[in-house]
C-alpha cells in the first residue's frame, strides 16, 4: 500500500472543534494531587473517561460521519474496532440515523461489545470475527467494498484524526500555564497525530510523548525502521491500543510532531490502573491508563515542570479486575509462581510452610499437577510476598531445606500453559 498523500493542519482541528463542541462533552483538566506529590510536578489529567462513549474515539467518529454526503450516509457505513471506535461510530450513526455495520474482534471484552449495542440502537449490526483487530479490519474492508459502502477508519483518516485533535484545543483552551510535557497513547496512531499536530502548531516547545504497550508498540518499530512495518505478534491485553500495523497517513504525522515514543509492559499498565482506582477513583482501561504509566520513565525529567496526561477513555470491564491485580502483582516482583517437588516423606508439606515461606509470605494457589498422583506428582505454588525484597530470601530458604522446584514466571511457555 503506497503512502497516504493527505495531511492535517491546525485550521482543519480547529473547524472539527467548532462542530463538535455542541456534541460532545467537554471534558475537565483535573490536576492530580497524588500524581503530582509522587513525582514533584504539575500533573493534570484530561479525563477523556469521562466523555459520552467514556472514551476520546467520539470526536473522530462523529465529525467524519457529520462530512459525508447525503448519498454515502443513505448508503450506510462500515467500521472496525476493538471497541471504542464502534461506540463512537454507534453513538453517531444513532444521532444522525445513519445505518452501521461493526466489525469487532472476538477477544473484545463483553462490556465494550454490550455497549455498541446500547449506544447504536436499532440503527447498529455487530459483527464478531477475528482475534485481532487486525483481522476485523480487513474483513470490514472487504464487506464494505462489496456493498459500496463508506468506511470510516478508526485512524488513518484526516477527518478522524482532525476530530481527535479537539482534544488538544479543550486542554490549551483550559490550562492557565505552559505545558512543559504531554503524554498521549498510541494505538493506530489517531490520537497522537491529531494531538501531536495541534500542539506542536501552537505550543512549539512543548515536548510530546508517544505512549504504547510494549507487547503492541508498532508506532516505535516504524519509526525506527522509517517505514510502516506490521509487527508479526501482538499482546492483546491492552485491547484499546493492540494494534499489529499504524495508519499510514499517522505514522507520517507521528514522525513529524512527536518528541519520542516510549513502550511500556503491560503489567506496570495493570499498577497505573490500580493506583488510578485507589488514590484517584478513576477507572481507566488500560489504553487509558497508558499516559499514566509513562510519568515514572521520565521522572527525573519532569521535576518541577507542568506535565499533562490523556487518560483516553475508561470503557474496563469488571470481570478483568482479577487478571489486572495478577499482572501487576507479577510485574512488581510481588508474585511468584512454582513448580515443586515435595520430598516424599510424610510432613513435607507442613515444613515447607513453617520453614520456608516467610511470615508475611502467602500461598494463593496450590494444585497437583498431576491428579491421580498426589503423594508423588508435582504442585503447581503460587506466593505472594509482602515486599519484593522477600523474594531471595524465599529462595535461599528453598535451597537450604533442599525443595526441588522451578520458577515459571520467567518461562513464558510453561507460564502461559499453566497460568
Amino acid at each position: 500500500m503506497e503512502k497516504v498523500k493527505s495531511t492535517v493542519k491546525i485550521e482543519d482541528i480547529l473547524v472539527a472543534y467548532n462542530t463538535l463542541k455542541e456534541v460532545t462533552n467537554k471534558t475537565p483538566l483535573q490536576i492530580s494531587t497524588m500524581l503530582s506529590e509522587k513525582y514533584d510536578c504539575n500533573v493534570f489529567l484530561k479525563r477523556e473517561d469521562l466523555q459520552i462513549i467514556r472514551s476520546f474515539k467520539l470526536r473522530g467518529a462523529y465529525y467524519k460521519i457529520s462530512n459525508l454526503s447525503y448519498e454515502e450516509r443513505q448508503k450506510g457505513v462500515v467500521c472496525a474496532s476493538a471497541g471504542n471506535h464502534a461506540q463512537g461510530v454507534a453513538y453517531t450513526c444513532n444521532q444522525l440515523q445513519v445505518y452501521a455495520k461493526i466489525f469487532m474482534p472476538t477477544t473484545t471484552p463483553n462490556q465494550k461489545v454490550s455497549q455498541v449495542k446500547f449506544f447504536g440502537g436499532p440503527f447498529v449490526e455487530v459483527i464478531l470475527i477475528g482475534d485481532t483487530f487486525d483481522i476485523a479490519h480487513q474483513n470490514a474492508q472487504a464487506y464494505c467494498n462489496e456493498n459500496q459502502m463508506t468506511f470510516i477508519h478508526p485512524f488513518d483518516d484526516p477527518d478522524v484524526i482532525a476530530g481527535q485533535g479537539t482534544v488538544a484545543v479543550e486542554i490549551l483552551n483550559e490550562i492557565d500555564r505552559p505545558v512543559d510535557y504531554l503524554f498521549v497513547a498510541i494505538g493506530g496512531g489517531g490520537l497522537s497525530s491529531g494531538v501531536g499536530t495541534y500542539i506542536k502548531g501552537i505550543s512549539p516547545s512543548t515536548k510530546v510523548i508517544g505512549v504504547e504497550p510494549m507487547g503492541a508498540a508498532s508506532m516505535a518499530e516504524s519509526i525506527a525502521n522509517g517505514r510502516v512495518v506490521p509487527l508479526p505478534f501482538i499482546e492483546k491485553f491492552v485491547d484499546g491500543a493492540a494494534v499489529g500495523q499504524v495508519g499510514y497517513l499517522t505514522y507520517e504525522i507521528c514522525r513529524d510532531v512527536l518528541d519520542q515514543v516510549v513502550a511500556i509492559p503491560e503489567g506496570e499498565i495493570c499498577t497505573t490502573i490500580l493506583e488510578l482506582y485507589n488514590k484517584n477513583a478513576i477507572i481507566a482501561e488500560p489504553a487509558g491508563a497508558l499516559s499514566v504509566s509513562a510519568l515514572e520513565l521520565f521522572k527525573d525529567e519532569i521535576k518541577g515542570k507542568n506535565v499533562v496526561c490523556i487518560v483516553s477513555g475508561g470503557n474496563n470491564d469488571i470481570d478483568r479486575l482479577q487478571e489486572i491485580k495478577e499482572r501487576s502483582l507479577i510485574h512488581e516482583g510481588l508474585k511468584h509462581y512454582f513448580i515443586i517437588n515435595f520430598p516424599q516423606r510424610s510432613g513435607a508439606l507442613r515444613e515447607f510452610l513453617d520453614k520456608v515461606l516467610g511470615p508475611n509470605d502467602d500461598i494463593t494457589r496450590f494444585e497437583y499437577t498431576k491428579k491421580n498422583n498426589k503423594d508423588n506428582g508435582p504442585a503447581l505454588v503460587g506466593i505472594e510476598l509482602a515486599n519484593k525484597s522477600d523474594y531471595n530470601a524465599l529462595i535461599e530458604r528453598m535451597n537450604c531445606h533442599e525443595i526441588q522446584f522451578m520458577e515459571i514466571n520467567n518461562n513464558p511457555t510453561l507460564f502461559n500453559l499453566l497460568i
